[in-house]
């Protein structure tokens, strides 16, 4: 398909909205299923450091009770 202007082929004879929307959403989608595993770990990995900086604390500690 040959366009003759790039307006026209931004408007995807007429349908250029649910095209451009479609991939702007498959990309976003693509995006947060590429990030998301990273942020997980992220997470796991603080709640894990959290754990052994209170296990820390209470071997320094050994009176205190939490």
């Amino acid at each position: 398909m040959a366009f003759n202007s790039f307006g026209d082929f931004l408007a995807m004879g007429h349908h250029g909205f649910y095209v451009w929307m479609s991939y702007g959403l498959t990309g976003l989608i693509l995006l947060w299923l590429w990030l998301q595993p990273a942020l997980r770990q992220r997470a796991w990995l603080n709640e894990q450091l959290q754990r052994l900086r209170r296990a820390d604390q209470g071997q320094q500690h050994p009176h205190h009770r939490p």
